[in-house]
C-alpha cells in the first residue's frame, strides 16, 4: 500500500476557494483532505488538460509526448489520432492507444470521423461506420473527433450522420470544426449533436456559437494562434471555453503548454478561477474524463507550483506519482517500434515543371495561395509570374514560390502551384506532415531544390527535409511518415535545427513546417493544394493554376 501526505495551499477551483491543506493519498487516490494553519509559499492545483491536440503533430509518438508536457504541469489530452489514421487507418489509431498507454498519462483518443477528411485528395486508409464502431465500443476511445465534413452534417449525409449515431449510441460527446460557420448553419450544425469548436478566428463567430450552445476552445498551437482574438470569452463564459494547442511541435513543446496560456491570461485580467476553469476543470466535465479535480476519492492527479502569477510548475504528480519536478522529466522512455504506409519513388526536376501552354509568352497570370503566419486559413490572389523556356517559375522577388504535394500511397504525378508568404529565397524545404492525407509537401525556389527535399523525405519513407546550397538533410519520421520514435528532447533539439535552417534560406514564417503542413488542409479555406491539384475551399472543388 502506497501512502503519502502532501502540504500545501489548495486551490479548490469548483469552490473558488484558497486554503492551507494537507492531502492523503493512497494508492494513487485521494483519500482525505484536512483544512490545517500552515503557512505555505507553493499551492497545490488540479493539472492541466489540453482540450484538443494532435498529438501527431508534435512529430513524437505519445509516450514522449508525455515526458515533455508533463514538465509543464500537463496531466491530460483530449487527443485526435486522424493523422495516423489518414496514413493507417484503425491500426493507427490502436498504436496511438498501445504506445500511451505505456507511461503515466492520461491519453484521452477519440475516434477519427473524417478518414480521409474530403474525396478531394489520396489517404492512406479509410475509417468507416464500422471502423467508428469498432473504435467506439473502447473505454479508452471516449469520444467522436472533430467532424470536419460540415457540409456533410447539414446535408445531412448518411455516411456523416451514421458515425454521429454510432457516437451519440454510446453516450460520447462529438466535436466539431466548423471555420467561418454562422447563423443557421451554424445552429443546424450544432444540432446535429456537435458539441464543441476549436476552429473560431474572430469573437463574433465565437460568441454566436457561444449563444447557440457549443463549448469553445481558445487555441493556440504552433500553426494557428486565436488566443488574443477569443480570450475576452473567459470573463462571462468560464464554464463554457477551454483551452488546446491543436498542433504543437517538439520545439514549441519543450517551451511550454497550457502553462503558457494560464500565464496569458492571467495577464490579459481574466479571473484566476475562470483561467483554471478553462485550463483545469471544464475538459474533464464536458469529455466525462478520469482526471482527479483535488476532491476526496479523486484521482492525485494534481501540479505544484511557486505561487498564483508566474504558475512555475515545481512537481507534477499523476495517480499519485511524481511525474515531473523542477523542469526535469521523471517518466523513462519506452521503446517502439514504428508502423508505416509509405510507397513512393524518387522525383525528377521536370516533375515539378509547370508548363505555360504559349511558349511565346514571356509572362502569365496565376492563381497564387496566400499564407499567412499564424492562421490555417489563407486567402488567393492572382498574380503574373515569368515564363522561361516555355514554363512557369518562381519570382522571389515577389515571394511567389513553387508548392508541390506527391502523392506517398502510390505512383502519380505531382501537383504544383505557386504560394506566397514563405519569404525563402533560394533552396527547399519538405515534410511528409500534411495534413489531412500526409502526402509530401514542399515549397522551394526552383525544381531541382524541390525534387532534392522530396527525395530526402521518400529516402526514409517519411521525415522533413531542407535542400540548400550546402546539401540536403533529412529529420526521419519512421512511425508512419509523421513520428519519430527518437527521445523527444533530441528530436525536439533537431527540429529546432531545421526550423533555423528554412529561415536561413529567408523564411520569414514564425513556424515554416507547421505552415507547410496545412497548405494541404482543404478543409480550412480558402485556396490550397491536395495531390490532385488546386483547391477552392470556398466552392469545395477544383480550381486552375492557370488563369
Amino acid at each position: 500500500m502506497n501512502t503519502y501526505q502532501i502540504s500545501g495551499n489548495l486551490v479548490d477551483i469548483l469552490k473558488e476557494e484558497i486554503y492551507p491543506a494537507t492531502l492523503q493519498i493512497q494508492d494513487g487516490r485521494i483519500t482525505s483532505i484536512e483544512r490545517n494553519n500552515g503557512s505555505y509559499s507553493h499551492y497545490l492545483i488540479p493539472g492541466f488538460t489540453d482540450a484538443h491536440v494532435h498529438v501527431e503533430s508534435s512529430m513524437l509518438i505519445p509516450s514522449e509526448f508525455a515526458r515533455l508536457a508533463v514538465v509543464h504541469g500537463t496531466v491530460a489530452t483530449v487527443s485526435d489520432p486522424h493523422e495516423i489514421a489518414n496514413v493507417m487507418g484503425v491500426q493507427g489509431v490502436e498504436f496511438m492507444l498501445e504506445n500511451g498507454s505505456q507511461v503515466p498519462f492520461r491519453f484521452y483518443f477519440g475516434a477519427p470521423s473524417c478518414v480521409p477528411a474530403t474525396a478531394f485528395e489520396t489517404a492512406g486508409a479509410t475509417v468507416d461506420v464500422n471502423g467508428i464502431e469498432q473504435l467506439m465500443q473502447r473505454d479508452d476511445v471516449k469520444y467522436l473527433a472533430e467532424m470536419m465534413n460540415f457540409p456533410g452534417v447539414l446535408n445531412k449525409d448518411a455516411e456523416v450522420m451514421a458515425k454521429i449515431a454510432v457516437a451519440q449510441k454510446y453516450n460520447k460527446p462529438v466535436d466539431g470544426h466548423a471555420p467561418g460557420l454562422r447563423g443557421k448553419a451554424a445552429r443546424d450544425y450544432i444540432a446535429a449533436g456537435i458539441s464543441t469548436d476549436h476552429e473560431c478566428f474572430t469573437l463574433e463567430e465565437a460568441l454566436e456559437k457561444l449563444q447557440y450552445g457549443m463549448h469553445l476552445l481558445i487555441r493556440e498551437g504552433s500553426a494557428a494562434k486565436n488566443f488574443e482574438a477569443l480570450i475576452p470569452l473567459l470573463h462571462d463564459w468560464p464554464d463554457k471555453v477551454m483551452f488546446c494547442s491543436d498542433d504543437k511541435h517538439p520545439d514549441n513543446l519543450v517551451e511550454g503548454h497550457i502553462n503558457q496560456l494560464v500565464k496569458r491570461s492571467l495577464a490579459h485580467g481574466i479571473s484566476l478561477f475562470n483561467t483554471l476553469r478553462a485550463a483545469c476543470i471544464n475538459p474533464v466535465l464536458h469529455y466525462k474524463l478520469g482526471n482527479g479535480l483535488l476532491r476526496v476519492n479523486d484521482a492525485a492527479d494534481f501540479i505544484v507550483v511557486d505561487n498564483l502569477q508566474d504558475f512555475n510548475v515545481l512537481a507534477t504528480y499523476i495517480n499519485g506519482v511524481k511525474v515531473a519536478e523542477n523542469g526535469r522529466t521523471l517518466i523513462p522512455s519506452v521503446p517502439s517500434v514504428p508502423v508505416n504506409n509509405f510507397v513512393c519513388t524518387p522525383k525528377t526536376a521536370a516533375d515539378f515543371r509547370v508548363p505555360a501552354d504559349d511558349n511565346s509568352a514571356s509572362t502569365i497570370g496565376v492563381r497564387v495561395i496566400d499564407a499567412m503566419d499564424g492562421q490555417l486559413i489563407t486567402n488567393t490572389i492572382n498574380d503574373v509570374l515569368p515564363v522561361t523556356a516555355g514554363a512557369i517559375s518562381s519570382d522571389t522577388g515577389k515571394d511567389i514560390l513553387k508548392l508541390a504535394v506527391v502523392n506517398r500511397y502510390k505512383e502519380a504525378p505531382a501537383a504544383v502551384a505557386f504560394i506566397r508568404g514563405f519569404g525563402m529565397q533560394h533552396g527547399a524545404i519538405a515534410s511528409s506532415v500534411a495534413h489531412d492525407s500526409h502526402n509530401i509537401i514542399a515549397v522551394g525556389t526552383d525544381d531541382e531544390s524541390l525534387a532534392a527535399a522530396i527525395n530526402a523525405v521518400i529516402a526514409e519513407q517519411g521525415g522533413i527535409s531542407v535542400s540548400s546550397k550546402n546539401g540536403t538533410e533529412v529529420l526521419p519520421l519512421p512511425v508512419a511518415g509523421l513520428m519519430s520514435n527518437l527521445d523527444g528532447y533530441v528530436v525536439a533539439e533537431r527540429y529546432s535545427a531545421f526550423d533555423k535552417a528554412a529561415k536561413v534560406l529567408g523564411s520569414t514564417l514564425a513556424s515554416p513546417y507547421m505552415t507547410l503542413s496545412f497548405m494541404a488542409l482543404l478543409v480550412i479555406p480558402q485556396l490550397k493544394l491536395s495531390d490532385k491539384g488546386l483547391f477552392d475551399g470556398d466552392t469545395f472543388s477544383f480550381t486552375t493554376v492557370k488563369m
